[in-house]
């Protein structure tokens, strides 16, 4: 029977209450054995548990447990997913990691392609991994959503962009999450040449027949770092290339909302900004279901600064006088720089730069910032009049540690810099209140 490391409890958790300690191991839960996080969430869901660990000194307690259902028992694992990652087979001709330099850290250079994560942590995969088990246990557990990547509704396209031989056949696991009423997301990363124009208007009218079990699907450009030596020729996107595919996106978004009340089918930001068109009504977003992919996520920045600095005025909030700067990707500088002036005609004691900052480490089409490096920030801004403080996106940073991709960190950044730093969430309420400090 496979046993699981706990690796912390939760304060205040049912797990504390019952003595269950770091370094503890859990064996079952009403006698099934544990295989991963599917089947742990799963069990112990239920509001009356019969646990078995197995303690330190070798004791093993068979504890019995009444909770909330789905309330959790407060146990963090030593492996998240209680089980081996599973890394991607794949050959994709836009893979982002096969772009990148060489040394760099280990983990940045691991593809996964694990259903798991799709739940977990929201991301796309593209189901050549999942085994016959994995769908019947998704189906069984009635989990979801699961986030697939399509790339293509065509099978011998998909076998060509995913470089494997069985990616076309693997599109028939969505037929079988279709039918078993799972929830499903979709993502296209388009390939000048390759899944546009015609190709992409196909996909989409195949990934219509799953609505409303796929909930959304999103259309992004593929990233290209200037690291492609060896790798599968694509060019980048022209403004008439991204005009064109917003024309097709809008027309089956009228298409799928007047069927459904849905959109469906949608733009990452990148479009518009290349397209040189405005961003669309929040009400065309359908929740903002695409937001990880960047569809969105421009437009709810705006929403949330407008009703933030309204909040602020109405209750004549005191903003801190001195100056500032932004620093961000060139995709979102314009943005940015239009949500500065707005603070300053409000709260004209503030003065506020925003620094696009190019990016030189992956190659200067590469414009999101949360692909930038600590060496660009330094390169870009040292020895410029920054003012008391440096605003950074908190995509910047590797999760849960104050780290930037290239490892540099935020200290060494500061000192490089000499000025402080404050991350900034990814929220409107949050940039406005940074900027009042």
């Amino acid at each position: 029977m496979k046993e699981h490391i706990v690796y912390k409890v939760q304060p205040g958790s049912i797990a504390k209450e019952l003595e269950i300690e770091p370094g503890d191991a859990l064996l079952s839960v009403n006698g099934h054995g544990i295989e991963d996080v599917f089947d742990y969430h799963y069990y112990t869901n239920e509001e009356f548990l019969t646990v078995v660990i197995r303690k330190g000194n070798g004791e093993e307690w068979e504890l019995e447990i009444e909770k909330g259902y789905e309330e959790d028992l407060g146990i963090e694992f030593e492996n998240g997913l209680m089980d081996d990652y599973k890394s991607c087979r794949n050959k994709c001709i836009f893979c982002f990691i096969d772009q990148m330099p060489k040394g760099m850290r280990d983990t940045l250079y691991f593809k996964d392609d694990d259903s798991r994560l799709s739940f977990l942590q929201g991301n796309y995969v593209t189901l050549t991994n999942m085994s016959e088990r994995d769908i019947e246990r998704v189906i069984a557990y009635k989990l979801g959503p699961i986030n697939i990547s399509i790339q293509s509704m065509d099978p011998k396209l998909r076998c060509k962009m995913l470089n494997n031989r069985f990616a076309g056949e693997a599109l028939a696991k969505i037929d079988r999450l279709y039918g078993a009423g799972i929830p499903m997301n979709g993502q296209i990363v388009l390939c000048k040449g390759v899944n546009d124009g015609k190709k992409l208007e196909e996909s989409v009218r195949s990934v219509m027949a799953y609505m409303p079990v796929m909930e959304s699907v999103s259309v992004v450009p593929v990233g290209l770092s200037k690291y492609r030596e060896g790798l599968y020729p694509l060019e980048p996107f022209s403004k008439e290339d991204a005009c064109e595919v917003l024309e097709l996106i809008h027309r089956y978004q009228n298409i799928c909302f007047q069927k459904t009340g849905l959109h469906f089918i949608h733009a990452s930001d990148e479009w518009y900004l290349l397209a040189g068109q405005e961003l669309p009504e929040e009400g065309r977003y359908d929740g903002y279901l695409q937001l990880e992919n960047g569809v969105g996520m421009l437009r709810l920045l705006r929403t949330e600064f407008a009703e933030a600095m309204a909040d602020a005025a109405s209750s004549q909030k005191i903003c801190r006088p001195g100056a500032v700067t932004i620093a961000t990707g060139v995709l979102a500088a314009p943005t940015l720089k239009g949500l500065a002036e707005e603070f300053q005609s409000v709260f004209p004691e503030k003065e506020i730069q925003v620094a696009p900052i190019a990016n030189d480490f992956f190659g200067r089409q590469i414009t999101v910032s949360g692909l930038l490096t600590g060496r660009d920030l330094v390169a870009q801004l040292k020895g410029k009049e920054l003012g008391g403080r440096l605003l950074l996106p908190c995509n910047l940073l590797r999760s849960g540690e104050e780290v930037l991709l290239d490892d540099m960190s935020l200290s060494q950044l500061e000192n490089a810099l000499q000025v402080r730093i404050d991350i900034v969430k990814s929220s409107g309420q949050d940039l406005v209140s940074c900027l009042m400090r």
